[in-house]
Order: structure tokens, then sequence, then C-alpha cells
């Protein structure tokens, strides 16, 4: 499984988010996921717990405004110290150009329920919002999808991210990423895949039994674009991961 974010690119979004100064190289049908290139996703967060002195990766999270991060709700522990880290790639050497940046202050959605968060591992639970001390304005946004926005069946998205390679294997670490084609809401909402679960403000992407992630981008000709992270999934990886499209589902 990649900890993931599913980006799309898109045409007329503001100037200067969603545009690496490094390219990512896109693949085609990705198998278990590949390492991404160095700063090609610069937007990628990757939040740190401070314990006995070391920091540990837990969650990865996306950089959408100089002081915004967004994550999932289960990320979080009120009895625990947080930084998110920019520009990351290695997770095990310092990388030149990485920016640390502290936590201020963690959002989670009014209908988040800890209690919720086995019941459809690895993605389940609500979205989450880190606000920063200080804005980070050397490090590139994605940028935010238009209100409303439907993704056709089998559009692109790539998921980028530091979580398991596969089930129960070794979590990464240098940045992977993978595409994992939208599946369309009919698809998706029917009885024997999720059902009354999915919502059409939702997005579903992946279910090959390969790869899976729980955040989620789209990508176009021109601008990286935030879709998403993921609301539930399974651990067989044959049902797509269900990620919040409409922010309101993720911080409200």
């Amino acid at each position: 499984m990649l900890g993931a974010l599913c980006l799309a690119v898109l045409l007329g979004y503001a100037y200067g988010c969603g545009q690496p100064a490094v390219p990512p190289q896109l693949g085609s049908r990705v198998v278990g996921g590949e390492d991404a290139v160095a700063h090609s996703w610069p937007w990628q967060v990757s939040l740190q717990y401070s314990r006995n002195g070391d920091w540990s990766h837990t969650c990865g999270g996306t950089l959408i405004a100089p002081s915004w991060v967004l994550t999932a709700a289960h990320c979080y522990s009120s009895s625990l110290t947080y930084r998110v880290v920019l520009g990351e790639y290695d997770l095990t050497v310092e990388d030149d150009g990485a920016v640390v940046a502290e936590v201020e202050d963690f959002v989670v959605h009014e209908n988040w329920n800890s209690y919720l968060i086995g019941a459809a591992a690895p993605c389940w639970g609500g979205g989450g919002g880190l606000v920063l001390k200080e804005p980070v304005e050397s490090i590139q946004a994605a940028c935010l999808p238009p209100s409303g926005l439907e993704l056709p069946n089998d559009y692109p998205c790539e998921i980028t991210g530091w979580g398991r390679l596969w089930t129960n294997g070794p979590l990464a670490d240098v940045l992977q990423q993978a595409l994992l084609p939208v599946v369309d809401y009919s698809t998706c909402s029917q009885s024997d895949w999720w059902g009354y679960l999915v919502r059409t403000s939702m997005v579903c992407a992946g279910g090959d039994g390969v790869v899976s992630g729980c955040n989620v981008t789209h990508d176009s000709v021109d601008r990286h674009v935030y879709i998403g992270r993921g609301n539930f999934s399974t651990l067989a990886y044959t049902m797509p991961v269900i990620y919040s499209e409409n922010l309101d589902n993720i911080v409200k």
C-alpha cells in the first residue's frame, strides 16, 4: 500500500500552484508503485512526531497553502508533539532544500469518530488540517479543484507517499508514486462493491488488487490538483479506495 495523494492536472489555476520545478516522470500502469523523481512532488509532506528525542514519520500530507497542510484525522494525538517536513524525498537522510515547520494547530472534521478507525482500514476516517506556525513560501503547494469537479472513468490519478509497499510489507524510505485510475460512480456504488457508502461528492480510484493508497491527486496537462485523501478502503486492494473530493468532507 502506498500512503498517497491523488493528483490531477487541470488548466486555469492560480499561478504558482501545482507546477513543480522538477517535473515528475509519470509512467503508464505501475505495479506496486515506483520511486518518484526527487523533489517532483514538492507539496508532499511528511508529518512526524517526537518520542525520546527522535522524530518519526507517521503520515503523509499535502501543502495546499503556505500555512495549511491537509492530512488524516487519525494521524494526530493530542499527547504528542508534531512537525512537518516539506520537500522531503528520502526519510533516512537530510534532503537539500527540505523545510521543517512547526505545527500551530490541528483541525479535524466535525464528524470525525476515532472509534471507527478500524472498521475499514487502512484509510478509514475523516480529514484533518494542520495550521503551521509560520507560512512556508519556498515550497510550492498543490492546486485545489473547482467545486463540483467530476472525473471520468479511468481518468489517471497519481498517488504518492511513504506508506507500505505491499500488504504487511515494509514502509518506504524513498517517496513512492503510482498510477491509480478513477472508477466511475455507477460502478463503485454497485451493491457488490461499496454500495450506499459512496456519495457523489467522493472519488473512487484503483481496485486492481495491486496498488492502493490514502491520498490522491489528479494529473492533467498543466497543473497538479489535489483531489482528496482516502476516506475508506479494504486491505485487499481488490476494491477501489474512496477519496473525499469535496473539501467540506475533509475539513469543516
